[in-house]
């Protein structure tokens, strides 16, 4: 239906988490580039992720095999930088929903390319520099599924 891209995550409570917002509504998890952690099954069973085989995760040396392995999806770049709301936005099955790292997001010059395809999630506080990654993830994807029409029923 849906996929969820974590370009270089850093903390592995976002990604875990993440990891079960993906394997509770079918969608794929897709990790590029070097993690801040490790994600073999022996650290995964450490942690206790007893759902981890329910979660379809693909791995990605860069974003461009991101891209030759999903020819048929759109991108969608998510940043505090943009102005345009994820709720200002018409999603459709087969989206691809890319986010950053922690602590720096998506680089500069990948949004710059990629303007029209980045989206944000507004905050009243703007002394608040970003929302928590999983909770960022959790709130475009279930907009996502509302509007694509998404059954628990699957």
């Amino acid at each position: 239906m849906l996929h969820v891209c974590l370009v270089e995550p850093e903390i592995p409570p976002n990604t875990g988490n993440i990891a079960r917002l993906c394997a509770a509504t079918f969608t794929d998890l897709h990790i590029v580039g070097v993690t801040g952690f490790r994600l073999d099954e022996k650290a995964v069973r450490r942690a206790g992720l007893d759902y981890w085989n329910e979660v379809k995760i693909h791995r990605y040396f860069d974003l461009e095999n991101l891209y030759r392995f999903l020819p048929d999806s759109r991108f969608l770049y998510f940043t505090t930088k943009s102005e345009r709301s994820y709720t200002d936005f018409q999603y459709r099955e087969n989206d691809c929903l890319i986010f950053g790292r922690e602590t720096r997001g998506l680089p500069e010059e990948l949004l710059k390319a990629n303007w029209e395809n980045c989206l944000t999630i507004p905050m009243a506080n703007k002394n608040v520099r970003s929302l928590n990654l999983a909770a960022s993830v959790g709130i475009v994807l279930y907009e996502a599924l509302r509007q694509i029409g998404f059954s628990e029923n699957k």
